[in-house]
């Protein structure tokens, strides 16, 4: 299934961006460096940016 990612914005390395799921709003936040496999959902967009802004790379 293809998800048709809304309001994306960039946190330093890391990607936060909404999407629909089923009829709700799920947020999503993704570190774009190499070799960093930090991805992550949320249910609020709150909590997606806090990650993003509390991530450390591990690469």
């Amino acid at each position: 299934m293809h998800r048709r990612f809304r309001n994306v914005r960039r946190t330093g390395p890391v990607n936060v961006a909404s999407y629909l799921d089923r009829g709700k709003n799920r947020h999503l936040a993704a570190c774009t460096a190499p070799r960093c496999d930090f991805s992550a959902e949320y249910d609020s967009r709150a909590a997606a940016e806090l990650a993003a802004r509390t991530h450390r790379c591990s690469a």
